[in-house]
């Protein structure tokens, strides 16, 4: 169940990046549930990883190898994936497992092990299975291929819950010259990134110095994966990446570094919608907007705190217009002196509450109306500043339930 007709786009190739797939058993037979990624040596590469105490052994190791990269002036070359199996819980024996991996297809390509980054998603607190995972390696080097066909095969190869691939692209103008950004994600349940189980892999043929690279990737992910939440659950092993070929134009001045960043936000965004598209039992595509907060973070709090609410996901889910639980959940946010005379509240173009209770004007067929559509907007207005944000969530369905309870089943 997913909402919205959303196909994989068509990603155009990038110069030196090649995407390869394997059916190793590790999730299920007959599926790709493993993905290699070949970056150019003229490559430098940014990640932002799951602030998670027990974060995964792979995200141990690919922070680890990108410090190392970064110590010895080296590039990261390969980002090597697998679903199926988180390798996370997993103790001293999981980063052996991770380390493992990173070798012996370094091996096999010809890199040195700290060149390549390893990525799991999957069940927790299970052994990776070894056997299958190297098994896997040397046909999904055999395929690797820079077409859009490879990139699908890779958005595919990275799905757990999901019901569909995920992938977004960009091609900028920069004067008589052309940017491309691709981008593929994956992520349906246990959603609440704090950097989802979210794993995101955005590559673009600029060139861009590492320092600015991973600046801008803290920025847009902070106002697109930062922005999501289907359960408010923050996984042990998300990660988001980010590459720059070098290949192609070089990001340098304040115009070009700003084109680049609203194209960048462009396609982490939508990769980031699709995720609460997609997400576990989703019927609904809520967007929480908050205006006039005195800070950001003031907006953030109210617009998750609605998002979270089970009552208030459990009506959206059964479209009943019972907006005293979006007015109860705004009215619980960690927001100091509050003054409620002030909030409005807007559901769709329907005006839910003014001056401390329901809107004159308000009418329960109105309401009920709004709540059947597949994308609802929230707008809640406080009347205390000049800051806002944007929230994007799901409703809390029967089958988001069934989808948990049988994961392992």
């Amino acid at each position: 169940m997913a909402v919205g007709n959303l196909p994989f786009p068509e990603l155009p190739p990038l110069e030196g990046v090649r995407l390869g797939t394997a059916m190793a058993g590790i999730k299920k037979p007959g599926r790709r549930d493993m993905v290699v990624i070949e970056l150019p040596e003229s490559a430098s590469v940014a990640g932002v990883f799951t602030r998670n105490a027990f974060c995964a052994a792979p995200v141990t190791v690919a922070k680890e190898h990108m410090a190392q990269c970064q110590a010895a002036g080296k590039a990261p070359r390969y980002w090597l994936i697998n679903t199926g199996n988180a390798n996370a819980g997993t103790g001293d024996s999981g980063l052996q497992d991770a380390r493992e991996s990173c070798a012996a297809l370094a091996a096999q390509a010809g890199v040195l092990a700290e060149q390549v980054l390893p990525f799991s998603t999957g069940v927790i607190g299970e052994p990776l299975p070894m056997a299958r995972l190297l098994a896997g390696m040397p046909p999904a080097l055999d395929t690797l291929a820079a077409s859009s066909q490879a990139w699908q095969h890779a958005g595919e190869g990275i799905l757990t819950t999901d019901t569909r691939a995920k992938g977004a692209t960009v091609t900028l103008a920069l004067g008589d010259q052309q940017v491309t950004i691709n981008g593929i994600t994956k992520g349906s349940g246990m959603i609440k990134p704090n950097m989802a189980t979210m794993l995101g892999f955005v590559v673009t043929d600029a060139a861009i110095e590492q320092t600015l690279l991973a600046t801008l990737l803290r920025e847009t992910v902070d106002r697109s994966f930062n922005c999501i939440t289907v359960d408010s659950d923050t996984s042990t092993n998300d990660a988001c990446m980010l590459a720059a070929t070098g290949t192609g134009v070089r990001i340098e001045s304040d115009e070009q570094v700003a084109i680049f960043r609203n194209g960048l936000q462009r396609v982490m965004t939508e990769l980031a919608q699709a995720i609460i598209r997609d997400g576990e039992g989703a019927t609904k595509f809520i967007t929480l907007q908050v205006d006039e907060a005195r800070t950001r973070q003031e907006a953030l709090d109210v617009a998750f705190t609605v998002a979270h609410s089970p009552l208030v996901k459990t009506a959206l889910y059964a479209s009943d217009a019972n907006w005293g639980r979006i007015l109860a959940a705004v009215g619980r946010a960690p927001v100091e002196a509050f003054d409620v005379s002030r909030v409005v509240i807007d559901l769709g173009d329907v005006r839910l509450v003014e001056q401390g209770g329901r809107a004159s004007s308000y009418t329960e067929a109105a309401g009920s109306a709004v709540m059947a559509q597949e994308e609802i907007t929230i707008r809640i207005t406080l009347g205390r500043g000049e800051e806002g944000a944007t929230v994007w969530t799901s409703d809390l369905s029967h089958d988001y339930v069934s989808i948990n309870a049988d994961y392992r089943s």
